[in-house]
């Protein structure tokens, strides 16, 4: 099935459901392709005290339920599935999903990032419970607890000088005696004295996911292969995002070399063709940041088809005939 849209919107997080609005309100009468995990990261993420306009909090999944209703209430039209190919190279572009073929004259790629985790039963299980990826969303939730943060980048490290704002304790946990951060994040973590290293461990398992809450941890030593139990009532994973551009490898479309989109606010390169969120944002990456860019990109793209649309009917305008004066014979 062949779907013409003006306006096509991929990913229905914060930043694609915020475009949604802003486009459907301008009559643009937008198409998100939601994914398969609509709603993005908030989705999993539970209490969200940080979003304005929400005094005593809001759960995440409530979150972008109502974003989604007030999209849908101004005409948005919703596909949930996953884009399979993106045809970048002339425009009006193509979109194909498993069932449909979207031809749009504008794409507002907002397909967001991931956080790399470590792939242990527990970590899903117990996610947006005790488990974190994100210490600016959730540390708060934590004062005076016991928390240990996984990793040994810049990320990791920032997020463990965050926690001890709120935190008892805070206790890096590392796979190697070496941290991969940059020498003066080592050294401001190293002076802070709420901050205890935990090297050449590994995180195994997080406990107690038959109570659906943090009660413990299992780390084991790399060079040793000896385990040993902790109590904790937080876990971060701190070991980087992937942002979600496996799509557009390859293509017209200049990503960093992490992956992200690159943008001029959020205009990519290609005429058309506009990125917000996570997926072109590596240094904020919160859900009211994403917004922001979702409401850029939507009156980006609404005035580039409004200039463009003025520019078709001037050309007309002069290209039609003109009729005979008054009393001409």
């Amino acid at each position: 099935m062949t779907i013409r849209k003006k306006l096509t919107i991929l990913g229905s997080g914060s930043a694609g459901l915020t475009a949604a609005i802003y486009a459907a309100r301008a009559n643009l009468e937008p198409l998100v392709i939601q994914g398969m995990q609509a709603g993005g990261q908030l989705t999993i993420t539970t209490e969200v005290e940080n979003f304005p306009g929400f005094p005593d909090g809001i759960q995440g999944p409530e979150l972008m339920e109502e974003m989604h209703k007030q999209a849908e209430r101004f005409g948005t039209q919703f596909i949930y599935d996953n884009a399979e190919s993106v045809d970048l190279t002339k425009r009006p572009f193509t979109v194909r999903t498993s069932a449909e073929e979207i031809i749009t004259d504008t794409l507002l790629i907002c397909t967001g990032a991931s956080a790399k985790l470590l792939g242990l039963e527990s970590e899903s299980k117990l996610m947006g419970h005790g488990v974190s990826a994100c210490a600016t969303c959730d540390g708060f939730f934590f004062r005076d607890k016991e928390v240990f943060v996984v990793g040994g980048g810049d990320t990791a490290l920032e997020e463990a000088h965050f926690l001890t704002r709120f935190a008892s304790s805070v206790t890096l946990i590392h796979r190697r005696e070496q941290f991969r951060a940059s020498a003066i994040m080592v050294d401001r973590v190293k002076r802070n004295p709420k901050i205890k290293f935990i090297l050449d461990s590994a995180l195994v398992d997080v406990h107690d996911m038959t109570k659906g809450e943090v009660t413990g941890i299992t780390i084991k030593n790399l060079k040793t292969n000896q385990t040993q139990d902790l109590p904790a009532d937080g876990v971060f994973i701190a070991i980087g995002h992937k942002p979600n551009t496996d799509l557009f490898r390859g293509g017209p479309l200049e990503l960093s070399e992490a992956g992200y989109i690159i943008t001029d606010g959020v205009k990519t390169k290609i005429k058309g063709v506009f990125a917000a969120g996570d997926v072109q944002d590596e240094l904020y990456r919160q859900a009211v940041t994403a917004a922001g860019t979702g409401c850029m990109a939507a009156l980006e793209a609404q005035w580039l088809l409004e200039t463009e649309e003025a520019e078709h009917e001037k050309k007309t305008s002069i290209a039609e005939p003109k009729g005979q004066p008054v009393g001409s014979t």
